[in-house]
This record gives C-alpha cells, sequence and structure tokens, in this order.
C-alpha cells in the first residue's frame, strides 16, 4: 500500500485501450476545465461588473507515446478502424500504480477515438529509441 506521507512517481503506470494493455512511455493531456460563462444582471445593483457562473466541462485531447517494437502495430490498426464518422470508440483506462502494482489514481477516458498517429523522426546518426505518438479524443475524463 502506498505510503500517504510520499507522493507517488509518475512512471509507474498502465494504459488500457478498450481490454488490451500497452506499454508506453508518456502520457499527457490529462487536463479538466471549466468554461467561465460571464452574465451582466441589468438589475445588479454592483455597477460596471460582471457575474461568473461555471458553464461546460471539456477536456483536452490525450496523448500517448511508446517505443516501436518488431510487428506491434496496435496503434495503427486502431487508427484504420476510423472510417468517415464512424470512429472506433474504446473506453481508455490510465492507472497511476503504487509499489505493490495497485492502482492508487486511475483516470477513464470515456467514448476514446485515434485522432493523429505521430511517427518517430528518423535520423542515421542517432541512437535513440524509436517513439510513436497518438492522439485520442475523447467524450470525457473522469477521475477515481
Amino acid at each position: 500500500m502506498a505510503d500517504s506521507n510520499y507522493p507517488l512517481p509518475s512512471f509507474h503506470f498502465t494504459v488500457d485501450l478498450g481490454g488490451t494493455v500497452i506499454n508506453c512511455s508518456e502520457i499527457s493531456g490529462l487536463d479538466i476545465e471549466v468554461d467561465v460563462i460571464e452574465y451582466r444582471n441589468g438589475a445588479s445593483p454592483a455597477p460596471y461588473t460582471k457575474q461568473k457562473m461555471s458553464g461546460l466541462r471539456k477536456s483536452s485531447d490525450v496523448s500517448v507515446k511508446k517505443g516501436i517494437f518488431a510487428s506491434d502495430k496496435q496503434f495503427y490498426t486502431w487508427f484504420n478502424e476510423v472510417k468517415m464518422n464512424t470512429p472506433s470508440r474504446k473506453d481508455v483506462t490510465i492507472s497511476l500504480l503504487d509499489e505493490e502494482n495497485n492502482p492508487v489514481m486511475t483516470w477513464k477516458l470515456l467514448n476514446a477515438w485515434p485522432k493523429k498517429i505521430t511517427s518517430p523522426n528518423l535520423k542515421s546518426d542517432s541512437s535513440e529509441v524509436a517513439i510513436e505518438s497518438i492522439d485520442i479524443s475523447h467524450e470525457g475524463l473522469t477521475i477515481e
């Protein structure tokens, strides 16, 4: 069990793409935001001020990066399932794990589908690992 006196490291996590666990090196874009609606009440006694109210919730696209392995075409298989106006939607689960591999915090992307794949830059004078990324669009992010 995680020690509540210390923050968890960000390197120990899993990603489940609709039932298939993938290994990846980086995830970004797990953001949630609420739109601000400014409203000016005509009968307000405070002159020249606006009220601020909460509006719709929104979240950004999520980017998942992973190293390329021989015969691993998982991102491309999912991306090729996207047809005009009918993407292959999956629920994506991202879990931050403690030392004993138990999920401590979980993010769920609802009705997610691949929006963009970025292939690695290939350089003949480099010895870096080939990293590909996929941008995932979704209809809601929940945190458990």
